[in-house]
């Protein structure tokens, strides 16, 4: 702990600026760090169902369900992390649905429902639990029937403004724009001509992309929490201080509980006017065909949706392989 004289830490001055969150499945690992919330997702899950100090809670599991088969065991695997996280952390745990069904309204539904029921039945508050599903159209669906229902969303997989819009139509809790993603995509497509000076920092195209959102959301009246997400640098976090939340995974939690920089407010809703006015964005259009040619012209929000779902997928077909195992 810092005594109240010592200079505060980075992740201690972001703290007043930000709700900090974080993100893992290492539940061992985030007390040090006292986040507000935590977040998951079937990649984090599979990472901490590997290490022998979470072996006990999976056999666990599988015992206390005998005969169940593993696709319907991992819903079990994923609220059995989520009750341990709720005991770290004073706010909300994301529970993410089963990226196969982000092309499937319904389906979507069910299965938040069914992860509630889970939480509720161990007398966990359904207001303690965000249900994260994939920034597809359907998905967005789903969190409009669901948010009506008192179930509260993260939408995630979240790449662009049209996508930003239509969930703050719906009145989704909370976003999860993912940063790193959008930056990996630039980076790879300059390949040689990437420049961190000219194309990092406040230039970022994963901050820029925040912020727009920022400012889009805050200009309209916009009440969906924005949370930035999958981080590759503090300096990308430290650009976008100010930001309603933002999700940090334990290593770099801990680069910014080691450094004492000046951390300055980056992101603020009353300067969201005028920024909109230089950036000359008026309200999108979200009917169905709309949204669909809007994400379809965006090649590199396209492409990183395509490939996150996939990637989640992958990972939830190996998180059941270890379970039948």
């Amino acid at each position: 702990m810092t005594s109240p004289t010592s200079t505060p830490s980075q992740l201690q001055q972001l703290k007043k600026l930000t709700t900090v969150v974080a993100d893992t499945g290492d539940f061992e690992r985030m007390e040090e760090y006292q986040p507000q919330d935590a977040t998951t997702n079937p990649s984090l899950i599979l990472k901490a169902a590997q290490q022998a100090n979470y072996q006990a809670l999976v056999h666990q599991v599988k015992s206390a369900h005998p005969g169940m088969k593993p696709v319907e065991l991992v819903d079990y695997i994923l609220v059995a992390f989520g009750l341990e996280i709720l005991k770290i952390i004073p706010g909300r745990v994301s529970t993410e649905v089963d990226a196969r069904l982000s092309f499937d309204t319904e389906a979507t539904i069910q299965k938040a429902r069914h992860l509630i029921s889970l939480y509720e039945s161990h007398g966990i508050d359904r207001n303690r639990i965000l249900i994260k599903l994939a920034g597809t159209w359907e998905g967005i669906q789903a969190a409009k029937v669901l948010e009506a229902e008192g179930i509260h969303c993260n939408m995630t997989l979240l790449f662009s403004l049209v996508q930003a819009a239509a969930c703050g139509a719906v009145h989704a809790t909370l976003i999860s724009p993912f940063v790193g993603r959008i930056t990996d995509w630039h980076k790879t497509k300059l390949g040689s001509n990437w420049s961190d000076a000219i194309h990092g920092g406040a230039n970022d195209p994963g901050v820029t992309s925040v912020k727009r959102i920022f400012h889009y959301y805050k200009h309209f009246g916009i009440a969906t929490e924005i949370m930035g997400a999958s981080f590759r640098n503090t300096n990308q976090i430290l650009e976008l201080a100010g930001c309603d939340l933002l999700t940090i995974s334990p290593e770099l939690l801990g680069d910014l509980q080691k450094s004492t920089a000046v951390v300055e407010k980056k992101l603020d809703a009353s300067q969201a006017a005028s920024a909109l006015a230089s950036e000359q964005i008026s309200p999108l259009k979200l009917d169905e065909s709309s949204f669909r040619l809007q994400l379809n012209n965006d090649a590199m929000a396209t492409e990183k949706l395509a490939e996150g779902i996939r990637n989640f997928c992958i990972d939830t077909d190996k998180l059941e392989l270890i379970i039948s195992e």
